[in-house]
């Protein structure tokens, strides 16, 4: 696998665009973003943070913008669409050789 780079975020961003990309950063499904769509994020940030940021507001862009967002799977509804779960990694267990000992311990009535 390559290595990917994040982009920082744009200082200037409105504050709703900072957040919805700080917590890309942090979610499960973008440890399989590479980066045209870290660059297709942050693309899609600046468009919001635009939107947001401006007076005038269509709801046509919004609607664009969120549709856009569906594509990174950003959503837990986009990632069912898509027959996606994530889930919490299960703790190791322990390996066959420690269990292993840990019986033989029992048997001999050591702790």
């Amino acid at each position: 696998m390559r290595p990917v780079k994040i982009p920082n975020a744009d200082r200037d961003w409105h504050p709703i665009a900072r957040r919805l990309w700080d917590s890309l950063k942090t979610s499960g499904q973008s440890d399989f973003y590479q980066n045209s769509d870290w660059a297709f994020a942050y693309s899609l940030c600046e468009d919001l943070s635009f939107y947001k940021k401006s007076g005038k507001r269509s709801g046509q862009m919004l609607q664009t913008i969120y549709s856009a967002f569906e594509r990174l799977l950003v959503a837990e509804g986009d990632r069912r669409r898509v027959r996606i779960e994530l889930t919490e990694p299960v703790p190791e267990q322990d390996s066959a050789a420690v269990v292993a000992i840990a019986d033989y311990k029992k048997v001999l009535g050591v702790d």
